[in-house]
């Protein structure tokens, strides 16, 4: 396999696992949105729009190296109700993604593609944060228990009692 072919086949790889990420988060947006989670539903709605410009980045890299972008996501969507799961199912994806763009950076970075290498380094970083973030989460539901999330409803219902929009 000649070299640029190496980088494009796991950039590809990296835009099915962010499609994915964004088809993810936007449910666990909207099902957050619906319950009244707001804090939660906009750090979901933020995480996936971060993702979908990682798409963007990996795409403009594919089409420099002449390959085709793939944009097929690397599976389905998990029909997840429970916040717990769903902040767990996030720290999963994100963990997966920082191993597999470790790999990969060292892929690229021997078939001498040191543009492409420092693209998965950089995304390392980013989705570094992101499960932070998940992980912030967790911990404030473990210490704070139900009223975490009791706490994000009840903004909702105080800003619908007086007329004011809710929380984006």
């Amino acid at each position: 396999m000649a070299k640029k072919e190496v980088s494009i086949k796991l950039l590809n790889r990296a835009v099915a696992d962010e499609l994915l990420a964004v088809h993810q988060y936007m449910y666990f947006h909207f099902r957050c949105d619906d319950m009244g989670y707001d804090l939660l539903s906009s750090l979901f709605r933020r995480i996936a729009i971060t993702e979908m410009m990682h798409v963007e980045r990996l795409a403009e890299r594919i089409l420099f190296l002449k390959g085709e972008v793939e944009m097929v996501p690397s599976g389905p969507v998990d029909k997840i109700h429970d916040v717990k799961a769903m902040l767990e199912r996030a720290v999963a994806m994100e963990e997966g993604s920082v191993a597999d763009y470790n790999d990969w950076a060292n892929q690229c970075g021997a078939a001498a593609d040191s543009v492409s290498k420092k693209i998965f380094e950089d995304l390392v970083g980013e989705e570094e944060g992101h499960q932070d973030s998940f992980e912030t989460e967790l911990d404030n539901m473990e210490k704070f228990g139900d009223n975490y999330l009791a706490l994000q409803s009840i903004e909702r219902s105080k800003a619908s009692a007086v007329g004011a929009p809710a929380a984006e």
